[in-house]
């Protein structure tokens, strides 16, 4: 169930209906250290490339530069996909799930998602026995 009213009215909003952007933004339910998951998106293949996490910070730059931001949790800064690889991931669209808590970012990625080289960072395959390798470093 959703706690926060805004995303409560949303669930009855219509196609197309627009709400208040610093209202949605201030009911997002931002974790203990301030964060939400983040998960990237092709959107041209509709391939999942990561998943990730972004503070309000990062949220906001995302949105203003087009040039996804995440939060780096290892590091505790913000993270400019791309910044030094070059690997760049360019906003075309962001939703929030339906109680606020994730958000999808529909990208054009540019080289590889993820830091091993590969185009995604879901490439290790799992069935009840085994765990395989499923694609190879772009490089």
């Amino acid at each position: 169930m959703v706690s926060s009213s805004i995303f409560l009215q949303m669930e009855y909003g219509k196609l197309g209906q627009s709400y208040d952007f610093t209202t949605v933004i201030e009911a997002i339910p931002w974790n203990q250290d301030g964060l939400i998951t983040a998960i990237a998106q092709d959107i041209h293949s509709k391939d999942v490339l990561m998943l990730a996490w972004v503070n309000r910070d990062a949220l906001l730059e995302t949105l203003t530069t087009k040039q996804v931001c995440y939060w780096s949790r290892s590091r505790q800064c913000l993270w400019r996909k791309g910044e030094s690889s070059g690997h760049r991931q360019k906003l075309m669209e962001a939703r929030l799930d339906c109680d606020g808590d994730s958000i999808l970012f529909l990208v054009e990625q540019s080289g590889a998602a993820c830091h091993t080289f590969r185009p995604n960072c879901f490439y290790i395959g799992l069935t009840d026995n085994q765990a395989e390798i499923l694609t190879q470093p772009m490089i």
